[in-house]
């Protein structure tokens, strides 16, 4: 009898996930047969189905009776700790990103967004609110603020076919430096259900963040933002190391 070492059938499923984000498996298309895998690793039977029942779980394959185990389509998954846009997350992921602006306006902070943005009651800020659609599905509802006095007229810009980080660091010389990121699974708002497609019962992944830059070598936040991305289409994984 075999009993299970976590680290051996986490390694093969560890692998496996690699192999699908390299493309080797390609979604929609099966891995290899069990007796493939075992002869490739060098485990047994019960580590193999260990290792795919636990990936099953996790959303990353799913099993056909009398056909094999295929990698689930329609989700797709980005790192938690990198500081990319919405739009470069969607790109990564091999689908085609496109974008409705639902607002941009300028409006005076919160006191939330004056702590967030070390910002006085004279300070005003520019609110950009939008849908991201990857493959013409909705994904994605983000609402960023960015501080006014850093960024002049950029409410004069259309962010339908622009990326904000692109126009950051190419029209105001802004290098985005790090962000502190909050995540929870919620229940989205009547509004970004309607606008993401989703019932009410359907969870989404909301983010919080303010991002540091340095514009002319000063490190101060330039950017605070909540997001919500549909929970059935993107997942999240954090990439660590010794």
């Amino acid at each position: 009898m075999e009993y299970f070492s976590e680290a051996k059938y986490s390694q093969v499923g560890n692998s496996i996930i690699e192999k699908i984000e390299d493309g080797t498996y390609k979604t929609g298309s099966s891995i290899p047969s069990e007796r493939e895998l075992i002869e490739s690793f060098g485990v047994s039977r019960i580590t193999i189905r260990k290792a795919i029942d636990e990936l099953v779980s996790k959303g990353f394959l799913t099993k056909v009776q009398g056909k094999g185990t295929y990698v689930k389509s329609g989700i797709h998954r980005q790192n938690l700790f990198s500081l990319t846009s919405c739009k470069n997350d969607i790109v990564n992921q091999g689908m085609i990103p496109s974008t409705i602006v639902i607002k941009a306006i300028v409006e005076k902070p919160n006191e939330e967004l004056q702590d967030a943005l070390e910002l006085t009651e004279d300070d005003m800020v520019f609110t950009l609110e939008r849908v991201y659609y990857a493959d013409d599905i909705p994904v994605n509802y983000t609402i960023t603020h960015l501080p006014l006095k850093l960024f002049p007229e950029i409410d004069k810009i259309d962010f339908k076919n622009k990326s904000l980080y692109e126009t950051l660091e190419n029209k105001y010389a802004t290098k985005l430096i790090e962000a502190t990121r909050t995540v929870e699974a919620i229940l989205p708002e009547k509004k970004i259900a309607e606008m993401l497609g989703l019932n009410a019962t359907s969870p989404v992944l909301l983010f919080k963040a303010t991002t540091i830059g340095e514009i002319n070598g000063v490190q101060c936040p330039i950017e605070n933002f909540t997001c919500n991305y549909r929970s059935d289409r993107f997942k999240f994984y954090i990439h660590q190391v010794n």
